[in-house]
């Protein structure tokens, strides 16, 4: 984990806030924004997004484009025709798929696969500033969007947001990554939405380590991984501890799934790991179908969890439902209450650790993690089917980046029915 490059960005360009209707060739409105055509009118997307202005769309045409594209102007939209018929291919040779180093842009309804790190990378982690300290300050990227994106068979992750905030990462399909299918870290605040993707077949479907304040994992369906979704505090990188995600309403099931490629060290066979996370609200998921656990708050490392919040949720048919691992032996402001389950470790973990939290002690549980079996390279992971297109590619011009709305996304979020 960690910012891929190091580059200087300078002075940025002011935003064009009107477009063009989709389909007219690099024309220029009033305002300057444009629909720059691939190949029509530039023959790669790189071509495309270097001639770009802040406020352009460059909108691409069906096709396999085996190329590596950086992004490092403002407020632009990269968006495919087709979903399923514009493939950035990889060739298991070139390092990211898209790279973005710039502020307020949206990639949407395109495939990015076989990449030997990472689909679609936003990344704020680099030194914009000289002498500044990355992921802090100016070192931020502000506003990101991923919509409708399908990222598959990628050598670490699929979609990256990294030292970034203002963020939604929507309607997307990931599967085969050997680290996480969705990274959010080393943001505070990251101001991040994670909501209606579809997440299988990675060794982590969900990954935010460091990843701290108004983080939304919300509605997703996270199935087949390895380890579903894990808010987790890490000293390997900046802003430790994690705090305040709320993982709610989403389906997260069977992710005990020895076909998908492992991570080293990896946890096998959970829902959802809260890894000395802080701060955080896990409620009204549905969570079935693990062989090891379906909820687990423990340490990582040699870092605590703390005043975390696991209240409302459903779990079933998992070894152990609910697991609270202790270091000291400690609450420490963790507490379960009103969730519907049958197994916990330890037994009983809503009368001795309801909520609100107290204070006492808490009894060894009997919990034994379930040791991770071997998996295939991620290049050998299948392809997904063909996935859902987004609406109105043709007819809708190009839609700002804005910051997810504000709202109780816990206290609107219901438990999903499942199937």
């Amino acid at each position: 984990m960690g910012s891929m490059k190091s580059r200087y960005v300078g002075t940025r360009l002011l935003v064009c806030v009107a477009v063009l209707p989709i389909g007219l060739a690099a024309c220029a409105s009033d305002t300057g924004a444009r629909t720059i055509n691939v190949p029509a009118d530039k023959a790669t997307i790189s071509e495309a997004v270097r001639a770009a202005r802040p406020g352009d769309l460059v909108l691409v045409a069906e096709g396999t484009y085996e190329e590596s594209v950086t992004v490092e102007t403002d407020n632009i939209t990269i968006r495919g025709v087709d979903r399923n018929a514009v493939v950035l291919d990889g060739g298991y040779r070139r390092i990211n798929g898209i790279e973005v180093y710039a502020d307020g842009v949206a990639v949407e309804n395109l495939t990015i696969t076989g990449y030997v790190q990472n689909g679609l990378i936003f990344d704020g982690g680099y030194e914009r500033e000289p002498g500044s300290t990355p992921g802090q300050g100016a070192d931020t990227l502000v506003g990101y969007r991923a919509s409708y994106v399908t990222a598959y068979n990628n050598g670490l992750y699929g979609i990256y947001a990294f030292a970034a905030r203002d963020g939604i990462i929507e309607h997307s399909y990931v599967s085969g990554h050997p680290d996480s299918g969705i990274y959010v870290g080393q943001c505070r605040p990251c101001n991040a939405l994670v909501t209606g993707n579809k997440v299988e077949n990675n060794a982590i479907g969900y990954y935010g380590t460091n990843a701290s304040g108004n983080v939304n994992v919300v509605g997703n369906e996270f199935v087949g991984n390895r380890l579903g979704v894990a808010p987790n505090s890490q000293k390997a990188e900046l802003l430790a501890p994690q705090e305040e995600t709320v993982v709610a309403g989403n389906w997260i099931h069977d992710n005990d799934n020895p076909d998908a490629p492992e991570i080293p060290r990896g946890y096998f066979g959970g829902g959802i790991a809260v890894g000395a996370g802080t701060k955080n609200t896990v409620t009204k998921n549905l969570v079935e179908g693990h062989d090891g656990v379906g909820i687990e708050v423990s340490p990582l490392n040699d870092l605590v969890p703390s005043n975390n919040v696991v209240r409302g949720n459903v779990l079933r048919d998992n070894r152990f439902d609910l697991v609270y691992v202790s270091a000291d032996g400690k609450p420490n402001g963790n507490c379960f209450a009103g969730n519907t389950f049958k197994t916990s470790s330890p037994i009983g973990i809503e009368k001795v650790m309801g909520c609100p939290a107290g204070a006492g002690t808490v009894k060894a549980g009997t919990y034994t993690a379930v040791k991770a079996p071997p998996g295939p390279s991620y290049r050998d992971v299948p392809a997904p089917p063909k996935q859902e297109n987004m609406p109105g590619v043709r007819t809708t011009p190009r839609t700002a980046v804005v910051a997810p709305a504000t709202r109780d996304w816990a206290a609107d979020a219901v438990v999903p029915g499942g199937k």
